[in-house]
């Protein structure tokens, strides 16, 4: 039997339904609640849980580095209040990077580049660079400490997202890794130099983050995982203390007087604040017993204070975090964004994952900070900087852009959020050096489409013979031969000009 002659499948009896009754409606797929659909969703949580991450750090910082300082003849709250301070200061970076188009992150992002590669040599040499723990990392500028390694990762998550920005149409594996891993690799020869391995780790992230959004096959990151093994076999080999310091995670309580002694006080903090912790502010590994409190291990102070649920609701704010940035890339038109969004949200949420995980003991040391929380100068201001950016590239989102065109705005939001684009913007947008010319449909009044196209509107067009006349029948002449100019003959119809043809009066 061919396939023309299948017989076909019965057709199922009806249901005896009664007259009138309502058709039960089908199961539909969870699609979340409705106000996840608006045009400023994204921006919201963005700024909403940063803003909580935000002040748990504030508190955390002003709560883990009291004891501290007043052992350290010290005020109990200067730390704190300095911490406070930088927050504002980031508030601010925030804000302008609200504020920031585009276009003109993607233009000044090489030159960026540049700047951090002169920084990073500059911290090396004695005399400049602050060397601390036996790195030299810091550049000391009165107030705090400027850490070019912190700049050095947004600078290359931006500039990377540019580059593959401008690729996409002819974007290969080669084409791929030819800028961005080179450049990967200089960067971190400089941070090796100082040493700081934990910014090659982030800036690892950055650089995963960065060809997982280009496209790259998921085999090419095997091979970057066999690669990175040989490279830290090679760093353990030049330097035999990073292996006491991958290893002691596995058996903290081999040396716990040395390699183990910062992971085993971690634990005990973890471990005493239980469920509900011990309250805020009665922590008792900050009386100068866990090292580095207020920093690196500050996850522990919240666990002990706070307890699981703290804990817990640290890792959901996290969580909405990476949500955003990604639903961000996912809801986003332009290439850029795409790539810096998730370039950006790989790192922050890789390092906070990083920073928790050898707190709890998974993961080995790595010396990174927890963003928005630890008490930094350099790191708390570039991240509140990035967080700025990810609600700017938010609000480019088509849905976005087009509420804030219509919608009526407070002086609050206009003072935060960018002008919306006009109908010259639509017409003509800016083009980025190297990137093609977009096409984009002409939209608004017709003065503003010809100034568009290049054509003043006081120009007339060409003239141009009308095709219709030369088909249009030849009128029947009266006897009386041709009739005089401007007088019609009575009972023929009358006579209509062509548009566009012939000559008006007074013209030559």
């Amino acid at each position: 039997m061919t396939a023309t002659e299948r017989p076909l499948r019965p057709a199922r009896p009806a249901r005896d339904r009664p007259a009138g009754a309502a058709r039960r409606p089908r199961r539909r797929r969870w699609a979340g609640p409705a106000w996840l659909d608006g045009p400023m969703t994204s921006c919201h949580l963005v700024l909403g849980s940063a803003g909580l991450l935000l002040l748990i750090g504030l508190t955390m910082v002003f709560s883990a580095s009291a004891i501290e300082a007043a052992l350290d003849d010290e005020p109990a709250w200067a730390p704190g209040v300095k911490q406070l301070v930088l927050a504002c200061i980031g508030l601010g970076a925030m804000v302008v990077a609200m504020r920031l188009p585009v276009g003109l992150i993607r233009r000044w992002a090489p030159v960026a580049l540049l700047v951090v590669v002169g920084l990073l040599l500059i911290v090396l040499i004695p005399g400049i660079g602050q060397e601390r723990n036996g790195a030299r990392q810091w550049i000391p500028l009165g107030v705090t400490d400027f850490q070019p390694s912190e700049l050095g990762k947004l600078v290359f998550a931006l500039w990377g997202a540019h580059v593959l920005a401008l690729r996409e149409r002819y974007l290969t594996t080669q084409s791929l890794l030819v800028p961005v891993l080179p450049v990967f690799g200089v960067l971190s020869l400089l941070l090796i130099a100082e040493p700081d391995f934990g910014g090659v780790v982030s800036l690892g992230l950055v650089l995963v983050g960065l060809l997982w959004a280009g496209g790259m096959p998921m085999r090419w990151f095997g091979a970057f995982a066999g690669v990175a093994a040989v490279l830290v076999a090679l760093m353990v080999w030049v330097a035999p203390y990073r292996m006491e310091r991958i290893t002691a995670f596995l058996d903290p309580f081999a040396d716990p007087t040395d390699t183990g002694f910062q992971a085993i006080r971690g634990m005990y903090a973890l471990a005493t604040g239980g469920l509900w912790g011990v309250g805020l502010g009665n922590s008792k590994m900050k009386w100068n017993i866990l090292p580095e409190a207020e920093s690196d291990y500050i996850f522990a102070i919240i666990g002990e204070e706070l307890g699981f649920l703290g804990c817990l609701v640290v890792v959901t704010l996290y969580g909405v975090l990476a949500y955003t940035g990604f639903r961000i890339a996912l809801r986003s038109a332009d290439r850029f964004v795409q790539l810096a969004c998730v370039a950006i949200t790989v790192w922050l949420i890789g390092q906070a994952t990083m920073n928790m995980g050898y707190v709890v003991g998974l993961l080995p040391v790595t010396g990174v900070t927890l963003p928005l929380i630890s008490a930094g100068g350099t790191s708390l201001i570039l991240t509140l900087f990035i967080v700025g950016l990810l609600a700017r590239f938010a609000l480019s989102e088509p849905a976005a852009v087009e509420h804030l065109r219509t919608a009526e705005r407070s002086r609050l939001a206009r003072l935060l959020l960018p002008a919306p684009t006009t109908a010259v913007d639509q017409v003509r947008p800016r083009r980025v050096p190297g990137d093609a010319a977009p096409v984009r449909p002409a939209v608004g009044s017709a003065r503003t489409v010809l100034h568009a196209r290049g054509t003043s509107p006081r120009r007339t067009p060409p003239r141009t013979e009308n095709p219709t006349r030369s088909a249009a029948p030849a009128r029947p002449r009266p006897a009386g031969g041709i009739p005089a100019a401007g007088r019609s003959q009575p009972g023929a119809a009358p006579r209509q000009r062509p548009v566009g043809t012939g000559r008006s009066r007074g013209g030559r």
